[in-house]
């Protein structure tokens, strides 16, 4: 991260803490699916149905990445989109960035 970013961000309260607790509780039930796989791997389950629980946990860590997506674009970019320049830029970029990573 550059210097202006880290100076844009030093006093940053970040979206997602409004709603922290629920992400929390959607990581550990995520944690808990994963949990589950490696379980269900070791019992030597049928494949199909780990798979449909590998399905499950992938969902929910979606639902956790878009979230934080969201909480990211409503606030540290449009804070930086209104302060303009190349802050704006950088965090546009960065963005863009997690976006084509989510989407691989």
């Amino acid at each position: 991260m550059s210097e202006v970013m880290d100076a844009a961000c030093a006093d940053h309260v970040h979206g997602y803490i409004e709603h922290k607790d629920e992400l929390l509780k959607r990581l550990r039930r995520a944690e808990g699916q994963v949990r589950g796989v490696q379980r269900m791997v070791q019992e030597d389950v049928y494949c199909i149905d780990i798979l449909t629980q590998v399905s499950a946990a992938t969902k929910a860590l979606e639902r956790v990445a878009l979230e934080l997506l969201d909480d990211h674009l409503r606030h540290c970019v449009a804070s930086a989109a209104a302060e303009g320049g190349e802050v704006a830029a950088e965090k546009l970029h960065e963005a863009s960035a997690a976006i084509a990573r989510l989407v691989r």
